[in-house]
């Protein structure tokens, strides 16, 4: 078995921003590999299969001390883990119905509404007007094939996704490492429980079901969170944010790559109004600024403060 310090430096010796794009690439490619058994689990079943496998990996490899922890410390995580949840599902939901690019480029307007608030800057408001416009922009087609319910849940899901990043904040705040994201993830499989328990269940009588489940904890949490972690400890979190604005274009790509989603022309123009107002965002930052952009906490938490190094706060940019 590698040694922990091997497996840090056989990352250090690949360009931190290819590891943030092979996350940003294993992540799109989780959720699209997770479109492939809704007929079997339901959306709701692969969310919790998600979180819950997702959940025991890190719980047994971090093994938090949750005995030892503030109540301060357990309701920032309880906060994490319940945002954690909703968005999942929320999310998952709509792509039942939305292709996975315009899912994820809806997605993004919780995100940019926090760094709006955050920032209060006139430049931010019209980065956000301008990511609006790409929303309306597909809304605003009658006859498109994209349900305005599976829209608006996937609004939803970043509205959820803009609290989560406020929580995750917190946690990395208050607590050192991943134990705040491994507790956040059980408590988000509990929430995600009851509504998926049903479909989880066919895991347990089909292998396959169980190895798609698997592979989706895996690319979309487990995976993306060490590669965000070795690439925050050295490339400020700027470019960090920068390279977050590919998401909803890789998204795209997953979709097409995996279930044969093409877009239409109205599509990908919302989705370049959606990533440009993201890019603009980022890119109005200074290096000396807290990291309040929108792409800094978007994804679980992969460490607080405690590792953090001069202005990378150690958090992750997508959604779980």
């Amino acid at each position: 078995m590698t040694a922990p310090g091997d497996r840090r430096a056989s990352t250090d010796r690949v360009p931190a921003p290819l590891l943030v794009l092979v996350a940003i690439a294993s992540v799109q490619l989780g959720s699209a590999v997770a479109r492939t058994v809704f007929d079997v689990t339901g959306a709701n079943g692969i969310t919790l299969l998600r979180l819950g496998l997702s959940a025991l990996v890190l719980v047994l490899v971090v093994r938090p001390r949750v005995r030892r922890w503030s109540r301060e410390q357990l309701g920032a995580a309880a906060l994490l883990g319940l945002t954690m949840g909703a968005m999942n599902i929320a999310f998952y939901l709509s792509i039942r119905t939305v292709p996975l690019g315009v899912a994820v480029t809806v997605e993004f307007v919780g995100p940019l509404l926090v760094a709006l608030v955050q920032s209060r800057r006139f430049s931010d408001f019209v980065w956000v007007l301008l990511a609006a416009s790409g929303v309306v922009l597909l809304g605003a087609d009658g006859s498109s094939d994209v349900p305005l319910g599976g829209l608006a849940l996937a609004l939803l899901a970043g509205l959820f996704w803009g609290g989560y990043i406020l929580a995750s904040a917190r946690v990395g705040r208050l607590v050192p490492g991943i134990d705040g994201l491994a507790v956040a993830l059980v408590i988000a499989a509990a929430l995600a429980l009851p509504f998926g328990a049903d479909g989880a269940t066919s895991a347990l009588t089909d292998p396959l079901v169980l190895g798609v489940g698997l592979a989706v904890a895996l690319l979309s949490s487990v995976v993306p969170y060490g590669l965000e972690l070795a690439a925050l400890r050295r490339i400020p979190t700027r470019v960090f944010g920068i390279l977050m604005s590919l998401e909803p274009a890789a998204a795209a790509l997953a979709g097409l790559a995996v279930l044969q989603q093409r877009l239409s022309a109205r599509e990908l123009v919302a989705l370049v109004l959606v990533s440009l107002a993201s890019l603009g965002v980022t890119l109005g930052r200074t290096e000396g600024q807290p990291p309040v952009a929108p792409l800094e906490w978007a994804r679980p938490l992969v460490g607080g403060e405690h590792d953090a190094p001069d202005e990378s706060t150690g958090g992750a940019a997508h959604p779980p």
